[in-house]
Order: structure tokens, then C-alpha cells, then sequence
């Protein structure tokens, strides 16, 4: 008696993988936009956007229709791009600092992205980093507090706690004389 192999189960259509080229094309502006909030240097962004395009391209097999949206997905993989930098940084200004003669350091204020005020753009740069990602996230991409928090790391709840804080201190920080 021979059993018949049991059917593989199908993806249903809202769980198919998209092209990659399709997603990239949707998502570009909103990961560069994500970036650019993240470390206030619009040529940074730039940077960071091509290196997580391309990470992605590289990782593609491994993304999970199921777990979450392709935008998420590559915000995620934009994070880990910008931590990765922002470590290699770190140790980079260390290294420097630790063998350089006393020379000043210049470091340039950040840039924001274009269409803000004078006022805007000086008020992001007072925020943390931390919370820059967060209104990002949440007010130049949109995504809700549950996708927010998984690229985060944090609960939805936090999300929200932690951006009102944020718009609180941005709000207090323009109004400021």
C-alpha cells in the first residue's frame, strides 16, 4: 500500500512574496526619509538607504511575508544598517580621539530634512536619537504603534508614551523664546 504525499499547503495571496524591485521602488523614500530623521544628516541618509538596499537585496530570501509588511521589514533592516554605523562610528571617534594631538573637533550641527523650519529642524536636533526614530516612525512614515515598536524594540504602549514625551519636548523646544 503506498501513501500519497500529503499536498504542500499554498500561501494564501495577502502572504506571497512581492518582487523585490516592486517593494524597493514603494519603500525608497519612506526608508530614506526614516534614515534622514534618524541621524539628521540628509548625506548620511543617502549612505545608509544604498547600504540597506542592499543588504536587503541580500537577505530577501529570508523575508517572511507573514511576520510583517514589507515596509516594515526594510525599516527593520534599516535599523540594524544605521546601529551597525552609528557603532563603527563610535569606535571610529574613539580611536581618533585616543591618538590625536589636541586638535579641536569640529562637529557639524544636523542637518533636517528639507521643508522645516528654522525653528523645526534646531528642535529635532535637540531630541534624542531615540526619539527622532520614533517621529519618524510614527509621524513621517506613518506606521502604527505595533509596527513602530517591533522595529523599536519596544511595546506599542511604550510607543506612545515614548512619542507624546517626544512631541511634548519638540513642541516646548519651538515654542521656546
Amino acid at each position: 500500500m503506498s501513501v500519497a504525499p500529503a499536498p504542500r499547503p499554498t500561501m494564501s495571496p495577502s502572504r506571497t512574496r512581492p518582487a523585490f524591485a516592486d517593494v524597493a521602488e514603494r519603500n525608497l523614500d519612506g526608508v530614506y526619509r526614516y534614515l534622514t530623521h534618524l541621524t539628521g544628516n540628509r548625506d548620511l541618509a543617502e549612505d545608509l538607504t544604498s547600504a540597506t538596499f542592499e543588504r536587503a537585496l541580500r537577505d530577501w530570501r529570508r523575508y517572511d511575508p507573514a511576520r510583517a509588511t514589507p515596509q516594515v521589514w526594510l525599516v527593520e533592516v534599516a535599523r540594524r544598517v544605521a546601529l551597525d554605523h552609528f557603532r563603527k562610528d563610535g569606535r571610529r571617534r574613539a580611536r581618533e580621539e585616543r591618538y590625536a594631538a589636541d586638535v579641536p573637533e569640529a562637529v557639524p550641527g544636523p542637518e533636517a530634512p528639507g521643508g522645516f523650519s528654522a525653528d523645526l529642524r534646531a528642535a529635532l536636533g535637540r531630541l534624542t536619537r531615540g526619539e527622532r526614530e520614533l517621529v519618524a516612525l510614527r509621524v513621517v512614515l506613518g506606521l502604527d504603534a505595533a509596527e513602530a515598536g517591533r522595529i523599536a524594540g519596544m511595546t506599542p504602549t511604550a510607543v506612545g508614551t515614548s512619542l507624546h514625551r517626544a512631541l511634548t519636548k519638540l513642541r516646548q523646544e519651538v515654542e521656546r523664546p
